[in-house]
C-alpha cells in the first residue's frame, strides 16, 4: 500500500509539490512567528537599555556611619560591597562631609568627597590631580571666586548645621587639618553615569552649579570628623542586561532588597534598574501580543489554500476514488489511498517549513535589525510547528471529507453539487459570531491583545471576505442576466462563471482576505510610522533640545538671551512641579521665542505659535530692581514677640545671571532699623523677588506690622523701591500678610491666629495677575506655579495639544511665572530648545554665557528610540505577513486556474459547437479571472479598511508611556493605494498569465461531452 501511495506521488508530483509549498507556508508562518520575537526581544532589550538613563543601570546602597568615632564596627565597604556585588556591575565607593575653613560665609560648608577614581572623570584646569593624603582639588570657579590657586595652603575641619531655624549656620566640630590644594578641575560630564544620582554638582549659594572639594581615602580617613554619608554605587557594564539576562537580574535585585530589609534602617538602597526591566517587559509583551496578530491570518489563508488545494486535487480523481470504492475495498484502505498521497506531502512540506521559516525570519533580522545575536536556527521556535501542521492535516482532511463519504455515482458525475446546505451556511455564521465576539472583547478590554480578541483582526477579515463572496455571487448573475440581454456574450459567460462555479467562490474569497491582510499589515505599518514621526516631534518640542546642568530660572533666560539676543533660534523652557489632583501638566517657555523655537504642528489647533506667544506676553509693569550688591532696606517693625521670633530675609535675583542669593537680617525686633548686607549675585543689579517672614513652624498666633519704608543699594547710592512706590498697595501682591498704605511706606501685617508654617511673602507685581496661560483644557482659577505655591492663572486661548505635554498641558511664559514665584529659584529640567536656524557653533555660544550642555536630543534622536522598541519591530512582521499572505493568494489563484482550465476549454468548445463566436470564447477564457481580481482587490481593500477601523486602534505603537498625543488613525494618501495598485497588478499578471490558452483551437465538441 505504501509503495502505491509513492507511485501515485511520482504519478501527481506537481500537485504533491503544490500541497508540500503550503503546508511549508503554513509551518513557516507557526515558526516565523516565535523565530521574529525572539529577535525582536534581543533588539527592543539592547535598544532600551542603550537609551535608559545612568540611573537606570545603576543601584546605590547608602548610609551615614560614624566609623572613627565609633570604632569596632563593620566597616561599610566590606558591607556595602558584598551586598551589591552582582554579576556585571562594577562598584565605586564614595565617603563625603561638610567642611568649614575656605567658605567666609558660617552659613556655608564645602562638600569635601571623597569618590573613587574621581580623576579620570575631571578635567584638571591647573595644577593636577590628586597623588598623595594631604592633598585636594578645588572647582574653577570656588577657586577663582575664593582666590585659591595650585599649591596654596587651606584649612578644613568637619562642622555640622546648627539647630537655630532663624539663621542656620555651621559649628566646627574637630581637629583643623592643613590640606594643599593641588589643582583645580572642571567636570566634562556632571551627569555622566559615572556620579550617580547623589547630586554632586546641583546648585550651590552661589546660584551656580555646585563644585565638591575632591581629596583621597587617605584624607578622609585620616582627617578628624564626625558622621559622613558614605556610598557605593554598582553600575550594569556592557552585555549585563540583555534578552538572556533580564529575569536573572530581576531575581538578583529581590535578593538584594530582601538582604538589605535584614540590616535594618542603617543602610538603605535605591535603583531605578526596576524601571528599566518593567519597561522592557512591557515592551517584550506587546510585541509578543502583536506579533500573533500579524501570524493568525497568514495561517488562516494557508489553511483555506490547502483546503482549495487539496479538494481541486482530490476532484480531478474522482473517478479513479470511484473504482476504488465500487470493487469493495475496505474502509481504512479507501482512506489511505485518498489521503496518503496528500498526507505524505503535507509532513514534507512541514519538515522543511520548520527551517524555512527559521531562515526567512533570519533574513528579515538581517535586513531590518543588523547586528542582532539572535541564532538562525533555534528549537524554540519549533513549538507551534506541530499544532500548524496538524491544522493543515485538518484542513485537508476537511477539503477530502465530501469525497471519501460520496458514493460511486456521485464520484463519477464530472460537475458536482454546489455546497449550499445548512453546513456552510452555519459555518460562515460561525465565522462572524466568532468575528463579533473578538471584536466586542477587544471594545470591552480597552484593547487587551489576549484570548480570542488576538484573532479579532484576522477573524474580521475573514469574515469580510465570506460575506463578499457570498455577496458577489447573486451580483454576477444580475451582471451576467444584463449583459446576455445587450448581447455581450463573453462578459456573460465571465459573470456566470463566477456566479455558478464553487471553485470561484472560493477564489474569490481568498483573493479577498489575501489582499485584506496585505492592506491591514501596510495600514498598520504606516499608521504607526506617522505614529512615531508624530510622537517625536511633538515629544521634542522643538527640532534640537538641549539638557542643561542645574541653574536657576533667570540663569536660565539670562544666558539663553545673550547668545540669542536677536530671539531667531533658541528658547529657555523649564518644567513646573505637579500641581493638585487632575491638573494638566505644565511647562514654562520663553514665549517671545516660540515662534522660531517650538516645531508648531497643525495639530495644536487653530492658534499659531506666534499668537500663543504674544498673549502669553502682555505688558507688565516693571520689576523693583537693586542697582548693586551693596542691599539696604528700612522698616519699622512694632508687635515683635521675644518668644516668638520671626526671621526676615528677602530674596534677589541677578539680572545678569549671576544667580539668586537669600540675603537673611536675622530675627525682627521693635523698632525702626536700617538692614544693609553685601550679595556677590548683585554686582550688576538684582531683581526683587520677595521679601519673606518666618516665624517658627510651630509658633500660633503670630502677629507683627512692618512698615516697608525702602529698599535700595548703598554702592551705587540708589533706591529701588521707596515712598510712592512702596505706598500704593495695588503695586504689590502678599502670601499670608494683608496690604495697606502707611504715610512712610507700605504696611505689612501677619495675624496668623493658626501659625505661619510657610512663612509670609510679600512680592512686587512685576507680573500680569492672573498669569495669562494656554492650554488644551478649561482651568481652575490656580494652578501650581514654579515655587509649588498655588498662582491665579487666566486663560488666553485653548489648544487641541501642545509641544512636549500632548493633549493634556498647559503652557505660561517662564519670566512672568519666574516673577511670579517667590523663590527665584532652581529651573526644574532645564533645557534649551533649538529652531531650524540655529547655527553650527550654537553649542559654543551657550557654553559661552555659562550653561553646562548634558544632553543633545533631535527628533530623530526620539524616533530611533521609539523605532526599536517591541510594537514598532513587529509591525515588520505584519508586512511579512502581509506579502506571505500575497504569494498565497497568488499561488491559489494560479492552483484554480489551472485545475480549471480544461474544464472551461471543454465548456466553450461545446459552446462554440452551438455558435458561439470565436473572439467572445477568447474573452471569455481570458478576462474571467483578471475580473475576479479586479473585483477582489477592491473588496480586499475595503476589508482592510474595515478591519483596521474595528481593530486597528488596539495595536500597540509605543514600548514606553507617553503622554496623550492627537495621533492620526488613518493611513497616509499615497503607501497603501501604491500598494494596493502593485497587488491588484501582481494578481492580475499571474491571472493573464496562468489563464491564457495554451492550444490555438479549443478542443471538439466531442471531446467536451459530459460524462454519464
Amino acid at each position: 500500500m505504501t509503495s502505491l501511495v509513492l507511485s501515485m506521488l511520482r504519478a501527481r508530483r506537481g500537485q504533491a509539490v503544490t500541497l508540500a509549498l503550503l503546508a511549508l507556508f503554513a509551518v513557516a508562518a507557526a515558526v516565523a512567528a516565535p523565530a521574529y520575537l525572539q529577535a525582536v526581544d534581543r533588539a527592543a532589550v539592547a535598544g532600551l537599555v542603550a537609551t535608559a538613563t545612568p540611573a537606570e543601570r545603576s543601584l546605590t546602597v547608602r548610609a551615614a556611619v560614624n566609623e572613627q568615632r565609633e570604632p569596632g564596627g563593620v566597616s561599610f565597604a566590606d558591607v556595602g560591597g558584598a551586598l551589591v556585588a552582582l554579576p556585571g556591575f562594577t562598584q565605586v565607593y564614595a565617603e563625603e562631609f561638610p567642611a568649614i575653613g575656605i567658605e567666609p560665609d558660617p552659613a556655608v560648608a564645602s562638600r569635601l568627597l571623597f569618590r573613587q577614581g574621581a580623576c579620570a572623570h575631571l578635567t584638571i584646569v591647573t595644577g593636577r590631580c590628586l597623588a598623595a593624603a594631604g592633598e585636594v582639588v578645588v572647582g574653577e570657579r570656588t577657586a577663582a571666586r575664593l582666590h585659591l590657586a595650585a599649591g596654596d595652603l587651606i584649612t578644613l575641619t568637619f562642622a555640622y548645621i546648627s539647630t537655630d531655624p532663624t539663621r542656620p549656620f555651621y559649628v566646627a566640630d574637630g581637629d583643623a587639618t592643613p590640606l594643599t590644594v593641588a589643582g583645580t578641575y572642571r567636570t566634562p560630564d556632571p551627569d555622566g553615569p559615572y556620579w550617580g544620582e547623589h547630586e554632586y554638582f546641583r546648585l550651590d549659594h552661589t546660584g551656580q552649579p555646585g563644585e565638591p572639594v575632591f581629596t583621597a581615602a587617605e584624607t578622609v580617613r585620616t582627617m578628624s570628623h564626625g558622621p559622613s554619608d558614605v556610598s557605593i554605587d554598582a553600575t550594569a557594564g556592557p552585555g549585563t542586561i540583555t534578552a538572556s539576562t533580564v529575569d536573572a537580574v530581576r531575581r538578583d535585585l529581590a535578593g538584594l532588597d530582601t538582604r538589605g530589609e535584614r540590616l535594618g534602617r542603617a543602610i538603605t538602597l535605591s535603583s531605578a534598574i526596576p524601571q528599566l526591566l518593567d519597561r522592557i517587559d512591557r515592551s517584550r509583551d506587546l510585541a509578543r501580543r502583536s506579533i500573533p496578530v500579524g501570524a493568525a491570518p497568514l495561517l488562516l489563508l494557508a489553511y483555506a489554500v490547502i483546503f482549495i488545494a487539496a479538494d481541486y486535487g482530490t476532484e480531478g480523481r474522482r473517478p479513479e476514488l470511484a473504482v476504488v470504492a465500487l470493487r469493495g475495498a475496505r474502509w481504512w484502505t479507501r482512506w489511505w489511498l485518498t489521503i496518503g498521497e496528500s498526507l505524505v506531502a503535507l509532513l514534507a512540506g512541514g519538515l522543511a517549513g520548520c527551517v524555512a521559516g527559521q531562515l526567512l525570519v533570519a533574513a528579515v533580522v538581517a535586513w531590518r535589525l543588523p547586528g542582532v545575536d539572535a541564532p538562525v536556527l533555534s528549537l524554540d521556535a519549533l513549538r507551534w510547528a506541530p499544532w500548524a501542521l496538524l491544522g493543515a492535516v485538518a484542513a485537508m482532511l476537511l477539503a477530502q471529507r465530501r469525497h471519501l463519504v460520496s458514493s460511486v455515482v456521485d464520484l463519477m458525475r464530472r460537475v458536482r453539487a454546489q455546497l449550499t446546505g445548512w453546513r456552510l451556511i452555519t459555518a460562515e455564521i460561525v465565522v462572524g459570531l466568532l468575528a463579533v465576539t473578538a471584536t466586542a472583547q477587544l471594545f470591552l478590554t480597552g484593547g487587551t491583545l489576549s484570548g480570542v480578541a488576538l484573532l479579532a483582526p484576522a477573524l474580521v477579515i475573514i469574515a469580510l471576505a465570506v460575506a463578499a463572496a457570498r455577496a458577489v455571487v447573486p451580483l454576477a448573475r444580475l451582471a451576467g442576466d444584463r449583459a446576455l440581454r445587450r448581447g455581450r456574450l463573453g462578459a456573460a459567460l465571465a459573470a456566470f462563471q463566477l456566479a455558478r462555479r464553487p471553485g470561484a467562490q472560493r477564489l474569490l474569497l481568498l483573493l479577498v482576505a489575501a489582499v485584506g491582510v496585505l492592506g491591514y499589515a501596510v495600514t498598520a505599518a504606516d499608521v504607526a510610522a506617522r505614529d512615531r514621526d508624530l510622537a517625536a516631534r511633538i515629544g521634542t518640542g522643538a527640532p534640537r533640545v538641549l539638557d542643561v546642568a542645574p541653574l536657576t530660572r533667570s540663569q536660565l533666560l539670562h544666558a539663553v538671551r545673550a547668545a540669542d539676543p536677536d530671539g531667531a533660534y533658541a528658547m529657555a523652557v523649564a518644567s513646573l512641579p505637579a500641581g493638585g489632583p487632575g491638573e494638566a501638566p505644565k511647562l514654562a517657555v520663553d514665549a517671545t521665542r516660540l515662534a522660531t523655537a517650538a516645531t508648531w504642528l497643525d495639530e495644536y489647533g487653530d492658534l499659531d505659535a506666534g499668537t500663543v506667544g504674544r498673549r502669553l506676553r502682555p505688558t507688565a509693569p516693571q520689576p523693583v530692581v537693586i542697582a548693586g550688591r551693596d542691599v539696604s532696606v528700612d522698616v519699622t517693625v512694632k508687635g515683635a514677640v521675644a518668644d516668638k521670633p520671626i526671621g526676615f530675609s528677602v530674596v534677589l535675583s541677578s539680572v545678569s545671571g549671576r544667580g539668586t542669593a537669600t540675603v537673611g537680617f536675622g530675627v525682627l525686633h521693635d523698632g525702626p532699623y536700617t538692614f544693609q548686607q553685601r550679595s556677590a549675585v548683585c554686582a550688576d543689579g538684582c531683581r526683587l523677588a520677595g521679601v519673606h517672614f518666618t516665624p517658627d513652624t510651630t509658633a500660633t498666633g503670630v502677629k507683627l506690622t512692618v512698615v516697608l519704608r525702602g529698599i535700595g543699594s548703598i554702592n551705587p547710592p540708589a533706591v529701588a523701591a521707596g515712598g510712592a512706590d512702596l505706598a500704593e498697595p495695588a503695586r504689590w501682591r502678599s502670601t499670608g500678610a494683608t496690604l495697606t498704605a502707611a504715610p512712610d511706606g507700605l504696611r505689612i501685617t501677619l495675624d496668623a491666629p493658626d501659625g505661619l508654617p510657610h512663612g509670609a511673602w510679600v512680592q512686587a507685581a512685576d507680573a500680569p495677575t492672573p498669569l495669562p496661560v494656554v492650554s488644551t483644557a478649561a482651568l481652575p482659577g490656580t494652578l501650581a506655579g514654579l515655587d509649588g505655591a498655588p498662582v491665579e492663572v487666566h486663560p488666553v486661548g485653548r489648544l487641541t495639544a501642545v509641544p512636549r505635554l500632548g493633549t493634556h498641558g498647559t503652557l505660561v511664559d517662564l519670566e512672568y511665572a519666574d516673577r511670579a514665584a517667590t523663590d527665584a529659584g532652581e529651573a526644574r529640567h532645564p533645557q534649551v530648545w533649538l529652531g531650524p536656524g540655529a547655527p553650527p557653533d550654537v553649542l559654543d555660544r551657550l557654553t559661552a554665557q555659562g550653561l553646562i550642555v548634558t544632553g543633545d536630543t533631535g527628533v530623530a534622536d526620539l524616533a530611533a528610540r521609539l523605532a526599536v522598541q517591541g510594537p514598532a519591530l513587529a509591525v515588520w512582521f505584519h508586512i511579512l505577513s502581509g506579502v506571505l499572505a500575497l504569494v498565497l493568494g497568488a499561488g491559489g489563484l494560479a492552483l484554480v486556474i489551472a485545475v480549471d482550465r480544461r474544464e472551461r476549454l471543454a465548456d466553450l468548445a461545446a459552446l462554440r459547437a452551438q455558435g458561439l463566436g470565436r473572439r467572445a470564447a477568447a474573452r471569455t477564457l481570458l478576462w474571467t479571472y483578471p475580473v475576479l481580481v479586479a473585483t477582489s482587490g477592491v473588496l480586499g481593500l475595503a476589508t482592510a479598511l474595515i478591519a483596521w477601523r474595528l481593530t486597528g486602534w488596539a495595536l500597540p505603537v509605543f514600548g514606553e508611556d507617553l503622554p496623550a498625543l492627537p495621533l492620526p488613525h488613518w493611513p497616509g494618501p499615497l503607501l497603501v493605494p501604491a500598494t494596493w495598485l502593485l497587488a491588484v497588478l501582481s494578481l492580475m499578471a499571474v491571472a493573464l498569465a496562468t489563464g491564457r490558452p495554451r492550444a490555438a483551437t479549443p478542443p471538439t465538441p466531442a471531446a467536451a461531452a459530459p460524462r454519464a
